[in-house]
């Protein structure tokens, strides 16, 4: 009777690894002062393992970065000794934060604004108590009036 070979050991080829987010190996790196840099930022970064990237976002308006960093490193480890020895320092007088990068939380429509969908406006209408979509324009004229009203203003 024949036995099966074992299976091939895990490939160190990057197609079968995990996305960056979910292999824990990303952080986020908050509170960063003006002065700090690319190379500033991975001077206090490095003694906890092999960096593999880091990402500063701009505000090409104002002409520096947005006061927060996207770290990776090669070894999860390493993130987690980070945000271990990290957290809550100090780095230029400001108070970092540091924690596992997350996915953008945000991405409900893409990108359309809030307001663009009937959802918002039913929740909105529901809140106030005032039925937006009616298209009873005698309504909204009494409505008008009342505010005025209230408010003191004559017509």
């Amino acid at each position: 009777m024949a036995s099966t070979p074992p299976p091939p050991p895990p490939s160190s080829s990057s197609s079968s690894q995990p996305p960056v987010l979910q292999s824990r190996r990303s952080l986020y790196v908050g509170g960063i002062a003006d002065e700090v840099t690319q190379v500033t930022l991975r001077a206090a970064m490095i003694p906890f393992g092999p960096i593999k990237s880091i990402e500063m976002p701009m505000d090409y308006a104002a002409g520096k970065h947005k006061g927060f960093a996207f770290v990776e490193y090669n070894d999860a480890e390493d993130a987690n000794e980070a945000i271990y020895n990290l957290d809550g320092s100090e780095l230029y007088g400001r108070v970092l934060t540091v924690n596992l990068a997350q996915r953008d939380r945000l991405n409900i429509h893409s990108n359309k604004a809030v307001w663009s969908t009937d959802e918002f406006f039913q929740a909105s209408s529901q809140q106030d108590n005032v039925d937006y979509t009616s298209q009873d324009n005698n309504n909204n004229n009494t409505m008008v009036e009342k505010v005025l009203r209230e408010e003191g203003i004559s017509q």
